[in-house]
């Protein structure tokens, strides 16, 4: 069954109640399990520092009024583990390029709990609602990896994220979600689980972007933590655990994110307008989020339902965070 079709099963009975809908056959779950453990004594052999916190203002040059609200959800990823500073982290890194491109003001608040599955962003999305400032102008979402490690079923993750990305857009939120990024690219997983994990996080990975793009929101497929480079240069893109990003990682995957987040708020210089010659395509919504989920950094939003637009958005080289955020910027 192609990816397209099955990542449509799962939006499907995420959305209807569909019981479980497997990522792996049953035969090839004594392997796994074999396989996991090895894996698990390798990856984690040396522990990831706690992520720094980079709540605060950014882009202070364009003064402090008026800032931008951009809020960070998910898992350890979107939270920044595996880096010591907290100008290293996704959230410093996006918001720095925010303030940059829109010369405004960014205000950043990063909920994102390491060790988050899907099932813990009703919380994250309930406390970002409560802040007596409303709700933040855009939200970025990076979850999906902990959903397959540990195994929840793929229709329950989909669902999860579906009512996280209406409860923010009904709140007049902008969302963009990092798709569920490719463990078959994490070094010390050996074959088969390697096929196995890069299997169950792309099919993943297609079936949240369906659900996202239905309830308004954009993607952009992490993949392999966003392509040739962490291919070639794993030892320099990945951290001291083997699993998280280190901070080279980190800037990769958010230059990839940048200009989604910034087309999302209409402050990026390019349209929406499709480019052929970079590969851009119109597409049915199923068909677009499975041919994301094989090439990291391409973005996906709907058009007219059931059409969803293939871009492949040019990359700026993010600035280097200078501020040192203090908690108190973060109420602003």
């Amino acid at each position: 069954m192609s990816r397209a079709r099955v990542a449509r099963r799962i939006a499907a009975g995420a959305a209807y109640g569909g019981g479980s809908i497997g990522l792996i056959g049953v035969a090839a779950v004594g392997v796994l399990l074999a396989e996991a453990q090895l894996a698990k004594r390798t990856v984690y052999g040396a522990p990831a520092p706690l992520p720094p916190v980079a709540d605060g203002l950014y882009g202070r040059a364009f003064g402090t009024d008026d800032p931008l609200r951009l809020a960070l959800l998910g898992d350890s990823t979107a939270a920044g583990q595996g880096v010591r500073r907290s100008g290293q982290t996704p959230g410093a890194l996006l918001a720095s390029g925010l303030a940059a491109v829109a010369e405004r003001p960014v205000v950043l608040r990063n909920v994102a709990l390491s060790g988050a599955r899907s099932d813990d962003l009703e919380r994250q999305v309930s406390l970002l609602l409560a802040q007596p400032l409303g709700p933040p102008d855009v939200c970025v979402i990076m979850i999906g990896a902990n959903d397959v490690t540990h195994r929840l079923p793929p229709t329950e993750s989909v669902r999860l994220l579906a009512s996280a990305v209406r409860r923010l857009r009904t709140a007049g939120a902008e969302v963009v979600v990092g798709t569920c990024p490719d463990l078959g690219t994490i070094e010390p997983v050996y074959q088969p689980l390697r096929w196995l994990a890069r299997r169950a996080s792309r099919q993943l990975a297609a079936a949240q972007t369906i659900v996202v793009v239905e309830q308004g929101g954009r993607t952009v497929s992490l993949g392999d933590m966003l392509g040739p480079e962490f291919a070639a240069n794993p030892r320099e893109m990945f951290g001291i655990d083997n699993f998280h990003p280190s901070a080279e990682g980190y800037a990769t995957a958010a230059m990839a994110m940048l200009p989604t987040l910034c087309a999302s708020l209409g402050v990026w210089p390019e349209t929406d307008r499709l480019e052929p010659a970079r590969r851009e395509n119109m597409l049915p919504v199923a068909k677009a989020a499975a041919e994301a989920a094989k090439e990291a950094g391409t973005e996906v939003t709907g058009a007219r339902a059931p059409w969803a637009l293939l871009k492949h958005r040019r990359r700026r080289r993010l600035p280097v965070p200078t501020e040192t955020p203090t908690p108190e910027d973060a109420q602003t």
